[in-house]
């Protein structure tokens, strides 16, 4: 690959460095193990993937400020993740492929049942749905002696006319699995890029789409290993690995582009939780020399993921402390 192809990868990602922690605005509290956010198309509402109460939830901020919640949709069986913390798991990443259509990784079953959701979610004010009332279930995937089962759908992105999930149930190929959008049907769920082959780091997790249409994967990593995380460029047609970067980090969990166009990412930091929180990822020299310096924006305590609402403001979601899951916002500007 060219050097100045390279470059243009990561070009949007080069901003100015932070001066100060960002202020913090805590939206609505009491959630539990929350690990998914996604903006709705036209209105602005927020959908969070309430994980560890079995549901999904919408967020409607008023022009004063104040947030009121109400259930989406709920019935989600639920999964445990983890090593030492253990976490209570259910839906996972969201992402909306049109107004009324919201994509749903999930995490609620075992490996091998695993699926992904596709819902057509309810006007604000109507009833929630079930579950059960999903338009369409992506897999479960086949599973033989050579493919291991598949699931933990973390991260969910639409590119290049498919759907695309980070996937991890074979720690051996780190999968990224997708299903192609075909008018309003879908293709068959199927395995798509074996990241940890590619990149030779474990555990695919977050997801985004860069201004140039290529797959963005954050590899987060091991858990009990500092400072391994990845962030990786793909062509989501081919699977081709376009660039390959270290960042710094332990655990990256969340990635979104501002409208600014920087790249933002969010650390859970699982063996170090101190050193967790936001970051803004800068590009830093040219071709093969190309680096990423993390910037910290703010600490945040076991954040999971990110999305930029309709006015450009952000929306975390955090696990926090026992009982301590949120959804925090910071202004826009970023």
């Amino acid at each position: 690959m060219r050097f100045w192809a390279m470059l243009i990868l990561v070009g949007a990602m080069v901003g100015t460095t932070a001066s100060a922690e960002e202020k913090i605005e805590t939206v609505i509290e009491g959630l539990v193990n929350p690990c998914g956010v996604a903006v709705q198309p036209e209105t602005g509402d927020l959908f969070i993937a309430d994980s560890g109460a079995g549901r999904i939830i919408r967020v409607q901020v008023g022009e004063d400020g104040k947030a009121t919640q109400s259930d989406v949709v709920t019935g989600f069986t639920k999964d445990v993740y983890g090593k030492g913390p253990m976490y209570d798991i259910g839906p996972l990443g969201l992402a909306f492929l049109d107004k009324k259509t919201l994509i749903v990784g999930g995490g609620d079953k075992v490996d091998v049942e695993e699926v992904i959701y596709v819902f057509e979610v309810p006007e604000a004010g109507a009833a929630a749905i079930k579950v059960d009332d999903a338009k369409a279930k992506l897999g479960p995937l086949e599973s033989t002696d050579e493919l291991k089962a598949e699931g933990n759908y973390y991260g969910v992105a639409i590119a290049g006319g498919a759907v695309y999930a980070s996937a991890n149930g074979d720690d051996t190929k780190g999968w990224i699995v997708r299903a192609a959008i075909e008018g309003t049907n879908f293709g068959e769920l199927e395995r798509s890029i074996a990241t940890k082959e590619a990149t030779n780091v474990d555990a695919p997790v977050a997801l985004t789409v860069d201004p140039r249409g290529n797959l963005v994967v954050g590899q987060m990593g091991e858990i009990n290993a500092p400072n391994d995380s990845l962030l990786t460029f793909y062509n989501p047609k081919s699977g081709e690995k376009r660039l390959n970067l270290e960042t710094g980090l332990f655990d990256i969990t969340g990635l979104a582009y501002s409208p600014k166009g920087h790249l933002y990412a969010t650390d859970f930091a699982w063996m170090a939780a101190e050193e967790g929180g936001l970051f803004r990822l800068d590009a830093e020299g040219q071709g093969q020399e190309q680096t990423i310096n993390a910037v910290k924006i703010t600490a945040l305590d076991k954040p999971t993921a990110l999305a930029f609402g309709k006015d450009g403001s952000l929306y975390i979601t955090i696990i926090g402390g026992e009982g301590g899951g949120k959804l925090v916002r910071l202004a826009p500007g970023l």
